[in-house]
């Protein structure tokens, strides 16, 4: 296997109109570096847009986790030589990088560098609007930081700064158990919050209210569908993580069946568990759901529904939510023919599915009605199960009956 592979430029790339036409003009000029896999590229510049970052150019490799750079010692001396050129203000690799060998590609290539996941941990400070979304970025931000706060006191000690020139320097002065202290502060806080939900969910069950919850990948059209259902305008964005705070209205699918609808915050792959773990308070929402609609782009190529699938499975499979619980949501079906969304529909092997698009309408009316059969089913059949139970306990005929059976 190669060490590297070959520059891809701005002149010959397929995706440059994409990246021009989404990339924030004053935004900082970066160099994206990530993997050659199209459906991983074409993530990457996602992220990168959703920052507000201008991609002057995108570098491909196919191993960046080389112990010295994260990139292989040619590729960062196309870096340096590139980022020279271009005048250009960061360099983004799209895989996690110690703190040492940010420093080190840092030092080398006279650049400010960061890593995927301090990318996206950007996109969520810039986005988080409530007190608890504050706080479960701030929680991340520390998982983060924790393990590199050694290795740059350890730096400091050898009279470096971990970051070229101050620019992305970790804070050395702050001592490990004090970040570990300001972790737990915050987690006691978002334990109130995660309180304050169980007491609403107490609340809902008392009123029989079925709660509906919207999950998916990110950009999935999620929001677009909850505003189509309770007739609000919350912000909708091609950007990834334009939700990322739980909204929860009422709405009637059908006259005279209320239910609660949330919209939560998107999936995205190579999501770290500590991330996941992070906004666990908000995500654990989906555990109190009595549906949840898993909402996939049918529009995209094959492969990618095929991954965004599997991704957002093994997300629900972390928070352990049980499948029998959810319905798989194809969105977007006025974009593409019946044919390739019967293609795309046999992706899904194990979990029922209904076509839909949450833009013009279509199909909607379906879903109001499994939404109905699903939930208000699902309460009768509770409902009658309890009622049988109580009999039962009570010593009522219905366990006479079943003795008298048993005698015989």
């Amino acid at each position: 296997m190669p060490r590297y592979e070959k520059k891809e430029s701005n002149t010959n790339l397929p995706i440059k109109s994409k990246v021009d036409s989404y990339s924030s003009p004053s935004g900082k000029k970066v160099i994206l570096v990530t993997y050659p896999d199209e459906f991983i590229k074409n993530e990457a510049i996602g992220l990168v847009q959703a920052a507000g970052y201008r991609i002057t150019d995108i570098l491909v490799q196919k191993n960046l986790t080389h112990q010295q750079y994260g990139v292989g010692n040619g590729k960062a001396e196309e870096i340096r030589d590139l980022a020279e050129n271009q005048k250009t203000q960061m360099i983004i690799i799209d895989e996690r990088l110690s703190s040492g060998q940010a420093h080190n590609l840092a030092k080398f290539s006279h650049q400010e560098v960061i890593d995927r996941e301090r990318l996206i941990l950007d996109i969520f400070n810039e986005r988080a609007s409530t007190t608890e979304a504050k706080l479960q970025v701030k929680l991340a931000e520390l998982k983060y930081e924790i393990p590199r706060a050694r290795e740059a006191v350890r730096l400091s000690l050898k009279g470096e700064q971990a970051g070229f020139m101050g620019m992305g320097e970790y804070a050395v002065d702050i001592k490990f158990r004090a970040l570990k202290r300001q972790m737990v502060l915050i987690q006691k806080k978002l334990e109130e919050a995660r309180r304050r939900r169980q007491l609403f969910k107490t609340s809902r069950e008392r009123l029989k209210m079925p709660f509906v919850s919207l999950a998916g990948y990110t950009s999935s059209g999620k929001t677009t569908l909850f505003n189509r259902f309770v007739s609000e305008n919350k912000e909708e964005s091609a950007k990834l993580f334009t939700t990322l705070t739980t909204t929860t209205r009422g709405f009637e699918p059908v006259n005279g069946k209320k239910v609660l609808l949330s919209d939560t915050v998107g999936f995205i792959s190579r999501l770290p568990t500590y991330m996941v773990e992070a906004f666990r308070s908000t995500l654990e929402e989906l555990n109190y759901a009595d549906l949840i609609l898993l909402v996939l782009d049918a529009s995209e190529p094959l492969n990618d529904v095929e991954i965004k699938y599997q991704s957002c499975r093994e997300t629900l499979d972390q928070l352990h939510i049980n499948p029998v619980k959810i319905l798989c949501v194809m969105n977007k079906i006025d974009l593409i023919s019946n044919d390739v969304m019967a293609e795309k529909t046999m992706i899904i092997k194990d979990l029922p599915t209904i076509s839909i698009s949450a833009k013009t309408g279509e199909g909607t009316k379906k879903l109001r009605s499994r939404i109905v059969q699903s939930v208000f089913e699902e309460q009768q059949d509770l409902s009658s199960n309890n009622i049988e139970r109580q009999k039962i306990l009570s010593g009522s005929p219905i366990r006479a009956v079943e003795q008298n059976d048993n005698a015989a």
